[in-house]
């Protein structure tokens, strides 16, 4: 069993669904990949529950990425956004 989730959603967001809520991405369908914060960036902008994860969520969605032919970029300006914890 997996830690994340990925659901792609439409305006070309990537919802990541973790133990303790979720944020998105951005998600370009022209060709299909998702920009993803360097580990630095990733620091500074992913949620307090997530910063630990960075290693389980880099693996997960590189893999889900491949699964699903889509590209995987790091991006030191890419963040996540919309984060909404489990209540």
């Amino acid at each position: 069993m997996t830690t994340f989730q990925f659901q792609p959603r439409w305006k070309e967001e990537l919802v990541c669904i973790g133990p303790g809520g979720e944020f998105v991405l951005d998600f370009p369908m022209g060709v299909p990949s998702v920009y993803v914060p360097t580990e630095h960036a990733w620091a500074q902008s992913a949620p307090a529950w997530a910063r630990e994860l960075w290693p389980v969520f880099k693996a997960e969605l590189e893999a889900w990425c491949e699964e699903h032919n889509v590209q995987f970029f790091l991006d030191g300006s890419a963040k996540c956004y919309g984060v909404v914890a489990k209540a």
